[in-house]
């Protein structure tokens, strides 16, 4: 079993950066992918970035440019680092851990006021 606990949303202003955290535990195989997916009021949950094991990055276009995503040394860690936030990115954001399963953290908000 895996557990993802999150940390770093809040409410900032239009410009303004967050550094959101996720923290793994249990069993974590080698082989993995960790990534930070969104999901606003009234919408589907969009992957927003994303980091395998071996170090491959996806990034949302919406996000490219102003959001990094990054994984700690010991590899159960993963964080993502949102620069020049808009209102657009108002979400609840979700870690999650693809490891011969998939699995989510609780969920942390951001909100983006204008």
């Amino acid at each position: 079993q895996v557990q993802l606990v999150e940390s770093g949303g809040g409410l900032v202003q239009a410009g303004e950066s967050l550094r959101l955290s996720c923290a793994a535990s249990g069993t974590i195989f080698s082989a993995n992918v960790m990534g930070w997916y969104r999901q606003a009021p009234g919408k589907q949950r969009e992957l927003v970035a994303s980091i395998t094991s071996g170090g491959s990055i996806y990034y949302a276009d919406s996000v490219k440019g102003r959001f990094t995503i990054s994984r700690g040394n010991a590899g159960n860690t993963v964080y993502l680092q949102m620069n020049g936030l808009k209102p657009e990115d108002t979400a609840i954001y979700y870690c999650n851990l693809r490891n011969r399963g998939n699995f989510w953290g609780q969920g942390t908000q951001v909100t983006v006021s204008s």
